[in-house]
């Protein structure tokens, strides 16, 4: 499969009162065509800010980025602010984290809808209403034409999402970004969402990347899987390599939060204790170093590359777990 997205030594900064925020520090990622990628990391880690660089999203004046960003071939760090606005929607489209705020409260759910479909593909006003009512259909929600007629707040939350993803899908793009999909459903919804876009991935022969703070979540809905910590990738791998040979000790923490069946009742939930370090002020040595049960004196002073085994497996510890010194 060839690079659809391409992501070399990307850095993002931000001008704060307390001086420059790290956000994304020196991050090399690639969605290939057809792809499905999971970004996985705590509220922090950079997850969100790196999609939204991607895309071109960040364009206010405390933002600053560095690096490069290639997309179907176009360097779009060095391309003007129109032609990145020209990959929006036909090539690249994202899932919001709250369609509650994304969406209009104010406006129906057709127009919101139609409103992409003739600003950027000039159809007319009865040709949008018609791929309208696909789209709808196309998201799995029940009587679509009645549906066009609703406003937000009188759709459920999971039908809200439906229709955010109905929305990112109406130009037919490329890549998908579905930031934090599933936030604020239960669990039944959750589920329904996050198979409703594995089919439509694989329906419309288009890349996605999933963000989420929850292994779990992409478990079963991703190719490959990035692991985010303090604005680095540091586990990277093909997503059944990485939960069967989990080599960074922050990687090995999120799975050992993941809620279990057969947790007992009365036991605690297993948590990362610690918090992300002050992103205003980078440590010398690893990032994770403070929080890791494993840490070692070296893990304080020097900083770890990421380390590339054979298989493609990627990892930033110096002391990476099973593997042997």
């Amino acid at each position: 499969m060839s690079s659809l997205l391409s992501l070399s030594n990307l850095r993002i900064t931000f001008d704060t009162p307390r001086g420059q925020l790290a956000a994304v520090r020196g991050v090399d990622l690639e969605v290939l065509a057809g792809e499905s990628l999971g970004v996985v990391g705590e509220s922090g880690s950079g997850k969100t800010v790196l999609s939204r660089a991607s895309m071109g999203l960040l364009t206010m004046s405390t933002a600053h980025r560095t690096g490069t960003v290639v997309f179907d071939g176009q360097d779009l760090s060095t391309a003007s602010r129109e032609a990145v606005r020209d990959t929006w929607g036909t090539g690249m489209a994202m899932i919001f984290q709250d369609p509650m705020t994304a969406l209009n409260p104010v406006r129906r759910i057709g127009s919101q809808l139609s409103e992409g479909l003739r600003v950027r593909l000039g159809m007319s006003r009865k040709e949008a209403k018609k791929r309208s009512i696909e789209l709808l259909q196309l998201v799995r929600i029940p009587d679509p034409e009645k549906a066009l007629r609703k406003f937000p707040n009188q759709l459920s939350g999971g039908m809200r999402q439906r229709v955010m993803i109905a929305i990112a899908l109406a130009c037919n793009p490329k890549l998908l970004f579905a930031d934090e999909p599933t936030t604020a459903l239960d669990v039944t919804v959750q589920a329904q969402i996050l198979q409703l876009l594995s089919d439509l991935r694989q329906e419309l022969h288009m890349s996605m990347v999933l963000v989420t703070h929850d292994l779990g979540v992409v478990a079963g809905h991703t190719d490959k899987i990035a692991v985010m910590y303090a604005g680095e990738v540091v586990e990277y791998a093909e997503t059944k390599e990485l939960f069967a040979n989990v080599r960074m000790p922050y990687t090995e923490a999120l799975l050992n939060s993941i809620p279990r069946l057969d947790q007992k009742s009365s036991g605690r939930m297993t948590v990362i204790e610690g918090r992300l370090p002050d992103p205003t002020q980078p440590e010398p040595g690893c990032a994770f170093a403070s929080r890791c049960p494993y840490v070692q004196e070296k893990c304080q002073v020097e900083h770890p590359e990421l380390q590339k085994a054979d298989n493609g497996h990627q990892f930033r510890c110096h002391f990476p777990l099973g593997v042997a010194r």
